[in-house]
């Protein structure tokens, strides 16, 4: 039974750090754009191909 007078502080103080950690990561701006890197990734991609197909049909007239 003592060992609730410890388990109890140390979970709230557990809690506290957690919430703490969440407000100070949301202030700092890593929460801020969650959607950005996935289009972002789509667009390099596409990027990619139209350059490779553009060199591909340059290289096809000078042949």
């Amino acid at each position: 039974m003592e060992i609730i007078t410890f388990l109890i502080p140390l979970a709230l103080l557990l809690g506290a750090f957690f919430v703490g950690s969440f407000i100070w990561m949301t202030i700092k701006g890593q929460y801020d754009d969650l959607e950005t890197p996935g289009h972002r990734m789509l667009l390099d991609e596409h990027n990619k191909v139209s350059n490779n197909m553009s060199n591909n049909n340059t290289h096809k007239g000078e042949l």
